[in-house]
């Protein structure tokens, strides 16, 4: 098979290479409650996708270090870390609509004010919106395992992805993944290890403990209750 050295070249000879994405596109129905949040808060909580880098001192309206989540799913524990850190400003990333309208609906009843959504591909996101060496931290919780071996190359944790995210970190910034599918947990750690640039934070092998600004789920309380485990790995970008 003729390899080519990057996308542009291969579309230049008329070959497609799939590109790795955040997400897989899931539908849903929004309540009337979750409609009603988008239409109010939107416009005052929500940043529209553009090929264009933010500020975010004018997104915020102040200056203050920016923690990234990508798929924060129906954003309860998003809000609840915004909510808990004040001093800390939130962009969550979601492309399930109903998720960004109960979390817009959570955030307006806390009166949570550090908090904004995107609903987009977070790797299109992250390449043209969010600045160089700008993040504090990126939050990555329980993304698709792609449990089947023929699908690991959709999981999001590649080489060229967390590349991507090492730019985008501050120096000092972090870099927190967890996930309940120990397999998962390996594949990260071993990507995350063979990565330029980064530091594994645990004091003995890849895991950490869960650190107290990452709030507990329900569905980690169940999970628990049968056994299963959660890994945690935070790499703290160097250089």
């Amino acid at each position: 098979m003729r390899q080519f050295k990057s996308q542009a070249e291969a579309e230049a000879a008329g070959v497609y290479i799939s590109k790795i994405k955040s997400f897989v596109k899931r539908e849903g129905r929004l309540t009337k409650a979750q409609q009603r949040a988008l239409d109010d808060y939107w416009p005052t909580r929500g940043i529209d996708y553009q090929a264009s880098e933010l500020d975010f001192n004018d997104v915020f309206n102040r200056s203050a270090p920016v923690v990234l989540e990508i798929g924060f799913g129906m954003g309860k524990s998003l809000v609840t870390m915004a909510h808990e850190a004040p001093e800390l400003n939130f962009i969550g990333i979601e492309v399930h609509r109903p998720g960004v309208g109960a979390c817009l609906a959570d955030a307006a009843e806390l009166n949570v004010e550090n908090i904004r959504l995107m609903e987009h591909d977070a790797v299109e996101v992250l390449n043209n919106m969010i600045p160089d060496a700008s993040l504090h931290r990126l939050q990555l919780f329980f993304p698709d395992p792609w449990h089947k071996k023929r699908h690991h190359k959709r999981r999001i944790v590649q080489p060229e992805f967390v590349e991507l995210v090492r730019k985008k970190l501050a120096i000092g910034g972090t870099f927190h993944m967890a996930t309940d599918w120990q397999p998962y947990a390996e594949h990260m750690a071993e990507v995350m290890n063979s990565a330029a640039g980064f530091s594994n934070t645990a004091a003995e092998g890849n895991y950490v403990s869960r650190p107290d600004y990452r709030p507990i789920t329900k569905f980690e309380v169940r999970g628990q209750k049968l056994g299963h485990g959660v890994w945690d790995l935070i790499f703290e970008r160097k250089q």
